[in-house]
C-alpha cells in the first residue's frame, strides 16, 4: 500500500486531483457568494464553507491516497485568494495549512479516517487566518482590502458588526461543523472509503 503512494502522482492522479480540486472551488465560491458579499453574514462563512467542502476533500484523499493532492488543492484556493483580492495572509493560510494536512495524513498513509478528517479540519481553519485581523490589526487590514478594491461601506459594516466574542465563536464553529461536515461526507460516501480502503 505504501509502495503505491511513493511511486507519486501519475497523469490520471493529477486528473482526479484537478476535477475534485475544481469542485472544492466550486462550492467555497458559491458559499462564498452567499455569505461573504454581505458585511453582516461574512462572518459565517469559515464554518459554513468547512461544513460543504467535507465531503469533496475526503474524496480527493480516497481517490488520491498520496502526497500532492492537498497541497495542489491548497495552492490552487490560494491563487483564487489572491486574485480576488483577499487579504494576504489567506493565500499563504492556504498552502501553510495544506501542508500540515498533507503530514498528518501521510502518517498513515492517507488510509485513516480519524487522520484525514483531522487534517481537514485543520486545513479548514485558513479563512480564520485572515478574519483574525480584524481584531489583531484592524487598520492594516482595512487598508489593504481597501487598497484591492473593497468598498468603504462594506468595510464599515463589517468592523460595526464585530463583537470580541466572535473571532473565538467562528473558531469553535468552524472545528465543529467542519467535523459534522467529515462526518457526513463519511456516511454518504461509506461504500467508497472501504473500496479504497479507508477506515
Amino acid at each position: 500500500m505504501s509502495s503505491n503512494i511513493n511511486k507519486g502522482l501519475k497523469v490520471k492522479d493529477l486528473v482526479t486531483t484537478g476535477i475534485f480540486s475544481a469542485l472544492f472551488a466550486a462550492v467555497t465560491i458559491v458559499g462564498g457568494a452567499i455569505f461573504a458579499s454581505n458585511p453582516v453574514l461574512t462572518f459565517l462563512l469559515p464554518p459554513v464553507v468547512a461544513l460543504i467542502t467535507a465531503p469533496v476533500y475526503l474524496v480527493l484523499v480516497a481517490k488520491v491516497p498520496k502526497h500532492g493532492p492537498i497541497l495542489i488543492l491548497g495552492i490552487l484556493m490560494a491563487c483564487i485568494m489572491f486574485t480576488t483580492g483577499m487579504y494576504w495572509m489567506w493565500p499563504i493560510a492556504y498552502i501553510i495549512f495544506a501542508i500540515v494536512a498533507e503530514l498528518i495524513s501521510g502518517i498513515k498513509n492517507f488510509r485513516s479516517m480519524r487522520l484525514n478528517i483531522l487534517g481537514y479540519i485543520i486545513f479548514s481553519f485558513n479563512p480564520l487566518i485572515t478574519y483574525s485581523m480584524l481584531w489583531i490589526n484592524q487598520k492594516e487590514y482595512i487598508e489593504y482590502l481597501l487598497s484591492k478594491g473593497t468598498e468603504k461601506a462594506y468595510m464599515d459594516t463589517m468592523v460595526a458588526t464585530a463583537q470580541n466574542w466572535m473571532l473565538p465563536a467562528m473558531i469553535i464553529g468552524t472545528l465543529i461543523l467542519a467535523f459534522i461536515g467529515a462526518m457526513i461526507g463519511k456516511k454518504l460516501l461509506q461504500k467508497q472509503f472501504e473500496k479504497a480502503g479507508i477506515i
